[in-house]
């Protein structure tokens, strides 16, 4: 990012331009690296809740880790995530057809592999 431009052959309205779409991207660029801070703050404190519950005699045998819904034989089955290895609904889960394997919402956000 530190190479120097050399803008003095455009003219006014050229240069205009430029600056606007650079202010442009600078803003972008903000934004996006808030967002992922808010989704790192979200995953930490969703892994903390986790840690927590799980903690707790048996939770996790018979409700979602990540919504707490209770598991029920047919209408609601727990599935185990394959990253974090806690047992999850099948509202909070999605199927990795390459990994052949169920992944918990909080999961598939932080991993940077594409499902």
């Amino acid at each position: 990012m530190g190479r120097k431009l050399d803008l003095s052959g455009l003219t006014d309205d050229e240069a205009e331009h430029v600056l606007k779409v650079v202010q442009r991207d600078m803003k972008l660029r903000k934004k996006e690296e808030e967002r992922l801070s808010e989704m790192k703050q979200e995953l930490a404190e969703e892994g903390s809740r986790c840690s927590i519950l799980s903690k707790q005699h048996r939770f996790n045998e018979h409700c979602c880790i990540r919504c707490c819904a209770p598991f029920t034989f047919l209408l609601n089955p727990k599935r185990q995530c394959l990253d974090c290895q806690y047992n999850v609904c099948k509202t909070c889960c999605t199927y990795s057809k390459r990994d052949k394997a169920w992944l918990c919402s909080a999961c598939q956000k932080g991993s940077r592999k594409p499902y």
